[in-house]
């Protein structure tokens, strides 16, 4: 699809479609949920007839599950330098299964997990229902760019923390991790004999200017102490098919996955493993088309808000298609996105979900049609101005 086929697409052709962006609110224009507007590769597409056609619907055979490791396997190498064995890429539900199996087996029992905030939301409540504390541990701002605060993450590991939960790119900040940063992360998880779950899943959304570094990739430490989970759901639109995988990178996490391979891997769905493999191994080139299109729309929502909502922050994200927007200095600064929910017709993520820190702020999903994107903002700036 081009750019004029992505902007002809309006909301009564994407409410008909029925995903859950636009289904949850019907009166509503969709931006909380973290799907696309754009469908998937015509890639995907082709392997998904082609099993539905062989009637692939039993249980996962050794054969996809290898074509898979081999096609993740691959784009790591070829996208990220980070040369990873086959055998070390092991298909999963999702990410929240992987940050389950994470908790569970691979975390010292009984410790808190050290989340840094804000935080994609699962991740702020799944520990407490799995019996572990969270330590919030709010991002600073250097430079102007949010960064892992790293005397607050050395305080929450002699707290009790043993799990810190890296999120690269960032949801809901967009941020992309470079090395440096990554390096210093991991001497501060050493120091403790912490582990690390590192969440790539939006791994694939990078922008120009920068470029994704997986953080197990950084040194034989951070190996060491990684679990590394990705999927091609985000950047293919793909979360429905449940499919992930899980990144091994040590001996220790080997030998312990085997021991649970039936366990942890028995949640990936046939057809999901087919699209991950399609999307990996042959999805490259609409993905860049998509990309393209999604840098247009960053550029186009600062535009759009430095001319329709006065006194709301954003800066552009260096990975992911979410915007992180401070209302903090706004008439709604309690529940911007409740308020805007109700006045504005738009369906926004508030940020208070994704932690204290979010307080103030929403988050905004703009993988969609630009007319659509515009017309949003439009609704937003007219409640905003008419807000008390």
């Amino acid at each position: 699809m081009t750019a004029e086929d992505f902007d002809r697409l309006d909301v009564e052709t994407l409410r008909r479609a029925g995903a859950v962006k636009w289904a949850a609110y019907p009166d509503a224009i969709g931006a909380f949920i973290a799907e696309m507007d754009f469908g998937t590769a015509p890639a995907v597409t082709r392997a998904l007839h082609r099993s539905v056609d062989a009637a692939q619907f039993g249980y996962l055979p050794k054969a996809l599950t290898a074509d898979l490791s081999q096609a993740c396997a691959d784009w790591c190498r070829d996208r990220y330098s980070w040369d990873v064995d086959p055998a070390d890429v092991r298909p999963v539900a999702d990410v929240l299964e992987a940050l389950k199996i994470a908790i569970d087996f691979f975390s010292a029992p009984r410790t808190a997990v050290i989340l840094p905030t804000p935080a994609y939301m699962p991740f702020v409540t799944m520990p407490p229902i799995l019996g572990r504390e969270v330590l919030q541990v709010p991002m600073v701002e250097v430079d102007g760019r949010p960064r892992y605060d790293l005397d607050a993450l050395d305080a929450a590991f002699r707290a009790g923390g043993n799990l810190l939960v890296v999120c690269n790119p960032h949801n809901p900040i967009g941020r992309v991790l470079e090395p440096a940063e990554m390096l210093a992360i991991s001497e501060v998880v050493d120091l403790h004999g912490g582990r690390v779950f590192s969440d790539e899943i939006h791994a694939p959304l990078v922008y120009p200017g920068h470029r994704h570094v997986p953080y197990a990739s950084v040194s034989p430490t951070a190996a060491g102490h990684t679990l590394t989970a990705t999927s091609a759901s985000k950047a293919w639109n793909l979360p429905g098919l449940k499919c992930a995988q899980v990144i091994l990178s040590n001996d220790p996490d080997r030998k312990a996955w085997r021991r649970l391979a039936y366990l942890t891997e028995h949640g990936a769905a046939i057809l999901g493993v087919v699209a991950n493999s399609a999307a990996y191994a042959e999805g490259g080139r609409w993905l860049g088309e998509v990309l393209d299109y999604l840098d247009g729309n960053r550029t186009a929502l600062a535009d759009l808000i430095a001319e329709l909502l006065p006194g709301v922050r954003y800066t552009p994200p260096e990975g992911t298609y979410l915007a992180w927007l401070d209302f903090s200095d706004t008439p709604l600064a309690d529940d911007p996105a409740g308020y805007l929910r109700e006045h504005a017709s738009v369906a926004l993520t508030g940020g208070a979900l994704c932690g204290d820190a979010g307080r103030g702020f929403v988050r905004l999903n703009f993988a969609t049609p630009r007319p659509v994107l515009a017309r949003a903002v439009e609704q937003l700036g007219t409640a905003l101005r008419e807000a008390p």
